[in-house]
């Protein structure tokens, strides 16, 4: 409610007198007040500025009051009407009030009852006012995520069935992006929910930033988000998407606190598409697709093909072999699906490390393109190279059990310290050890810090003892540990880096590997 001196009445009567004397008794209340002696400066106030209340006399020389207090809830129905007379009768009184006027006074006017009646009327106001503002606070409550602040599911379902009506009325695409954030369930797992809930908040900012003006932020449910793209075909939305995605696997987040990085799977589906017709079957569909994602190992684009019933019943047949094919791919769907939601546990433990060695994620991560170009040069397997990007990955996750005051240590190690530091690939390779799928993986983690000359650790193997997973990612790691900054010393150049490599070759460094990587870093060079 506004303060006493931002209260505005207007005094409508034609006898100067009369509203001279009120106009200064309430300017000493500390009301403003506004004075007019017809019906049309009357209207000309209330459409120039709001009038809390209105003074109205009944008889005016253009009009009656009561046609005034029609006009005043036309123009602002906030303003409340008080009329005053001194031909008072039952028969006026009755028809005021059921134009709206709040109450009737008699003139000549006693001023300690008018002030009393301005009181209780600025107090309904109030009241009126503040309901407003609740109802209205209710309503965006209703419609919004309380968390983060985006349009909830309630408000999805009202806004598409708007926007494919608009879309099919005037003949323009709509898409919508589905957005499923990847290893969000371990995240809340490692670090607990109050957490997670500060990444989402930080989410939905990015992606509120990352829209265009008409486009509508949704936040689905959990680590769901959805975007409606109005006029905008399948093309714009794959680029939109596309430039999405690959902003947001480059983005950390949480920047000033655990240094998080994050993936995820996007679906996107369109109208006009086959299959098509309904804002539901468009929800579906993204719905549909974003699972197809998310099946195929995650963080990627996937759009929505429609499958006619003409191409099912050509499918269904193809015979009992087919079939066979098509149950055998479902179950390896299912169980990929399981092994991507245990690889995001372990992954997301890993990444506690961050809060211990920000050094260690980053350099994980970067490892991974490095040891799968090696691979690809010794034309390994698509299974032997996703061991390698799991090993990239994890081939430092033992260093959870080394004390941070020796992993930030700046001075030289003690003989002690060292030994703790050497037992981390043994701890890596026993946490991951009775995962089935990562059953290959286990030896690379394990067997990393061997040197191609046996003197290496944790078991002194050499030569081609060490398996060539283990003699690839030795490489990577050290490339990578040279040219970042280490507590102890500053990054060497990326030339000064290749040198050392190049010349450890044959003792530290299996030669072929070595031979490998320096192509690969020429070609990335």
């Amino acid at each position: 409610m506004k303060m006493t001196n931002d209260i505005n009445i207007l005094i409508v009567d034609d006898e100067p007198n009369i509203y001279e004397s009120l106009k200064d008794i309430l300017s000493e209340d500390g009301y403003k007040t506004g004075c007019a002696g017809t019906i049309a400066i009357a209207e000309k106030e209330l459409k120039g500025k709001f009038y809390n209340i209105a003074i109205v006399d009944l008889k005016l020389p253009d009009g009656s009051g009561i046609e005034l207090l029609k006009k005043i809830k036309q123009i602002n129905e906030e303003t409340i009407g008080i009329v005053f007379t001194g031909f008072a009768s039952i028969e006026s009184a009755i028809t005021a009030m059921n134009e709206g006027a709040f109450a009737y006074i008699q003139k000549p006017v006693n001023m300690d009852e008018a002030r009393i009646l301005i009181k209780k009327a600025l107090k309904m106001q109030k009241l009126s006012f503040d309901n407003k503002l609740l109802l209205s606070r209710l309503k965006e409550i209703s419609v919004k995520d309380p968390l983060t602040g985006l349009y909830n599911y309630r408000y999805l379902r009202e806004r598409l069935f708007a926007e494919f009506k608009r879309a099919k009325r005037y003949i323009l695409p709509l898409s919508v992006i589905m957005i499923d954030m990847d290893y969000f369930k371990s995240i809340n797992d490692i670090y607990g929910h109050q957490y997670g809930d500060v990444l989402l908040k930080e989410i939905a900012k990015y992606l509120m930033d990352s829209s265009r003006s008409n486009d509508i932020v949704i936040r689905y449910g959990g680590e769901e988000f959805l975007i409606i793209l109005p006029d905008t075909g399948k093309e714009g939305a794959v680029i939109f998407g596309g430039r999405l995605l690959e902003a947001l696997n480059s983005r950390t987040f949480d920047p000033k606190g655990k240094k998080i990085k994050l993936k995820a799977s996007m679906g996107i589906a369109c109208y006009p598409d086959a299959g098509i017709n309904t804002e539901s079957e468009l929800l579906n569909a993204v719905d549909k697709i974003l699972r197809e994602a998310k099946e195929a190992g995650g963080n990627r684009l996937s759009i929505y093909k429609w499958v006619s019933k003409k191409d099912a019943e050509s499918i269904l047949k193809e015979g009992k072999r087919e079939n066979i094919y098509k149950l055998k791919e479902k179950l390896s769907r299912t169980e990929k699906r399981v092994n991507q939601t245990l690889l995001e546990s372990i992954y997301a433990f890993a990444k506690t490390i961050e809060t211990k060695d920000y050094y260690t994620s980053e350099h994980s991560e970067n490892m991974v393109s490095i040891v799968t170009d090696i691979g690809k040069k010794f034309n390994l397997s698509d299974k032997e190279l996703e061991d390698l990007e799991h090993a990239a990955m994890l081939h430092d996750l033992g260093k959870i059990g080394v004390p941070d005051d020796i992993l930030h240590k700046k001075g030289k190690l003690t003989k002690k310290e060292y030994e703790i530091i050497k037992r981390h690939p043994e701890m890596g390779a026993e946490i991951i050890r009775n995962v089935h799928f990562l059953n290959d993986v286990v030896s690379i983690v394990l067997y990393h810090h061997e040197r191609f000359d046996g003197l290496g650790y944790s078991s002194g193997l050499k030569g081609e003892e060490i398996p060539l997973g283990a003699r690839i990612v030795a490489v990577a790691d050290v490339y990578q540990a040279l040219v970042s900054d280490r507590p102890y010393r500053k990054a060497y150049s990326k030339q000064e880096g290749l040198k050392i490599i190049r010349d450890g070759a044959g003792t530290l460094f299996d030669p072929e590997v070595v031979k490998a990587f320096l192509a690969v870093m020429r070609r990335k060079k």
